[in-house]
């Protein structure tokens, strides 16, 4: 929990990763709070039992967006799904804005990718971001099972990766108004 606030102020591409991580701990934990607790909230040792207490406080109200937004198999709690349409948004912004040829740049360098990523979906199509987001996500599972990834695919993942690094920190700097989209 504290993890997920620091990345949010720090760095919103990560935090949305962490927090799709922290979606599927719980579907792993059958939503049952005293797996959660016993199996990811024991382990920070350092937390006080107020600090304990606020984490299992957190995980309890994670999963009760779950079930009430029916994303229990799959799919994504409506706090993330704004995350992406924030930035969904941001990226529009950025593209349609001659101040940041880099990010257009950057974008462009990572359209291939997309599109090979999207023709290999078949009729589960998703936007630009979250295509770039599922990409880098199924990347880390396959690194966190320790299998195999080809060249491609991790070359395919740095670009994708520079690209929503870059985008990220336009989101920071647009949270802190310090971006000039006018």
């Amino acid at each position: 929990m504290i993890t997920a606030f620091q990345k949010k102020k720090e760095n919103i591409a990560e935090y949305l990763l962490y927090m799709w991580q922290i979606e599927d701990l719980i579907r792993a934990n059958d939503f049952d709070i005293d797996k959660i607790d016993s199996n990811i909230i024991s382990k920070y040792s350092n937390l006080s039992n107020a600090g304990r207490k606020e984490m299992r406080d957190w995980y309890e109200s994670l999963i009760d967006m779950m079930h009430r937004e029916g994303v229990e198999k799959f799919g994504h709690i409506q706090l993330n799904r704004n995350v992406l349409i924030d930035l969904g948004s941001l990226h529009k912004q950025l593209l349609g804005n001659t101040k940041y040829p880099q990010y257009s740049a950057e974008y462009y360098k990572t359209l291939p990718y997309i599109v090979e990523i999207r023709s290999k979906a078949g009729e589960n199509k998703k936007d630009e971001l979250e295509t770039c987001f599922d990409a880098l996500y199924g990347i880390l599972m396959l690194r966190l099972q320790q299998k195999a990834i080809s060249p491609e695919t991790l070359g395919a993942a740095t670009q994708i990766s520079r690209f929503l690094a870059q985008l990220a920190v336009f989101y920071k700097k647009d949270y802190n108004n310090e971006l000039d989209l006018d």
